[in-house]
């Protein structure tokens, strides 16, 4: 009895390791932002909204609570955000028929751009979107100031 006891811990124990280890390895990163999906076939609405603290006063989040950045790089309707620094700063994409709309503090023109990748960006007073990687939840801006990105104000 005492060895099935073993076996059955022994193997509780590997099946509890692999499902962490797929979990893991299964994600892009534990703080990965969470970008709200769109897909073509239906079309999901998307809102811009804001949020405050008292070190950053009030700044735009998109639906999922996530932080956005603009990049000082960035012209009108141009993201010059690829490769490596669109890796940790993840454009804000949807799909071409996603419906943009803003929250009651959200003042400005919110816009799309077609990205050279073919992507399509949002954008805010026609400058592109992004959220940063190191944001792993809601109220997180932790990319403030970081190399030319900025978080966004209404």
């Amino acid at each position: 009895m005492k060895k099935i006891i073993i076996w059955l811990v022994v193997v509780v124990v590997i099946i509890v390791g692999v499902v962490w280890l797929l979990n893991r390895n299964g994600s892009s990163s534990a703080a990965a932002p969470m970008i709200p999906a769109a897909t073509s076939t239906s079309p999901v609405p998307v809102t811009l909204n804001t949020t405050t603290s008292s070190s950053l006063g009030t700044y735009l989040v998109a639906s999922n609570g996530m932080t956005l950045y603009q990049y000082s790089k960035d012209t009108a309707g141009v993201s010059n955000c690829t490769g490596s620094c669109a890796t940790a700063w993840p454009p804000y994409t949807v799909s071409a028929s996603t419906s943009l709309t803003g929250g009651t503090d959200v003042s400005g023109s919110i816009s799309t751009i077609t990205r050279t990748d073919g992507s399509v960006q949002v954008e805010y007073n026609g400058k592109p979107l992004y959220f940063w990687q190191g944001d792993s939840q809601s109220g997180d801006a932790t990319g403030q100031n970081i190399n030319g990105f900025t978080i966004v104000q209404p």
